[in-house]
């Protein structure tokens, strides 16, 4: 991606702003911009949500399940073993040309395939949350594979945090049709597969996953959900996944600058607190949504009702 650039009066408007806890668009150092959460977007997913930030960075995130061979190539025995007995996430981030400049070129490539590597590293990872032993159909043989693709259609700053709340909310919209398992005995074993919508559950595991907490260390303080100046100004970041326990699930830092030890236990504790939070909103924002869904729903089907008993 082509380098940004930053004057030095926009840049020390942007640190005595931070120090002062006031920021450019009049937020505070832990103020996330609002949050719009969307899902069921895509009829022809198995599940989609999309996520802004105010007027700001869009993510759309797709989801296919489909069957597939349990994969167990390059492996060796041990990782195999366990291998056999799970499911598959396969995840791929991009980022639209149209969304920055900054997305245009080859340099491109290298960020989307660092975005993808990280999303496929929390969701595949021990603290991911989703239960891939569910995912296994057949051990050894067939299993479910869910396909995330997540396009960043608009770009304003904090990418990484709306992937990951995007994702959480198309796994909360994604549900798997129920397999039923019929063992045909001297080791043939055959699986059907239900039609029947109703039975069909959510992947196991969805509200464990956790959000992505991005602090942009600038000057001496710590800020979330930076702009585009404001990451530029950025020394050093720190990412912390947290799951809705409060648990982190994992840390990365990542610019050329250095945190000290004091500040850094801060970000942490910073990121643990706002990513418990945080899920706690969004789980109650998703509630809401499919709380009005089924309420439109049940009125959509009292009028069909009313109509053909009038009609009668």
């Amino acid at each position: 991606m082509p380098p940004a650039l930053i004057s030095p009066s926009e840049n020390d408007y942007i640190l005595r702003g931070v120090d002062s806890n006031i920021r450019a668009d009049g937020r505070g150092r832990l103020d996330y911009r609002q949050i719009i959460l969307e899902t069921g977007l895509i009829t022809q997913a198995s599940g989609s949500a999309r996520c802004r930030l105010g007027e700001g960075t869009d993510v759309l995130v797709g989801i296919k399940v489909e069957l597939g061979a349990v994969e167990l190539d390059g492996a060796d025995e041990d990782v195999a073993a366990i291998k056999a007995k799970r499911g598959r996430v396969v995840c791929n981030v991009e980022c639209s040309p149209i969304a920055s400049q900054q997305f245009a070129g080859r340099g491109a490539d290298d960020f989307n395939n660092e975005l993808t590597q990280m999303l496929d590293r929390v969701l595949n990872g021990p603290q991911g949350g989703l239960n891939l032993e569910k995912l296994c159909i057949i051990p050894g043989q067939q299993c479910w594979i869910v396909y995330i693709d997540a396009i960043v259609l608009d770009y304003a700053g904090n990418i990484l945090d709306t992937i990951f709340m995007a994702t959480r909310a198309a796994l909360y919209n994604t549900k798997i049709p129920k397999t039923i398992i019929q063992d045909r005995g001297d080791g043939e074993i055959e699986f059907d597969i239900s039609d029947d919508e109703e039975e069909w559950e959510r992947i196991e595991g969805w509200d464990k996953v956790p959000v992505a907490i991005t602090l942009n260390k600038i000057g001496s303080r710590h800020i979330v959900d930076a702009t585009p100046l404001e990451e530029l100004t950025t020394e050093a970041k720190l990412l912390v996944t947290v799951n809705k326990d409060g648990k982190v699930c994992g840390l990365q830092k990542s610019g050329g600058g250095s945190i000290n030890p004091s500040l850094l236990n801060d970000m942490v504790q910073t990121g643990r607190s706002l990513g418990q939070s945080l899920i706690q909103s969004l789980d109650e924002m998703l509630q809401r949504e499919e709380n009005d869904i089924n309420l439109k729903r049940a009125r959509k089907e009292r009028i069909e009702k009313l109509g053909f008993f009038a009609a009668i």
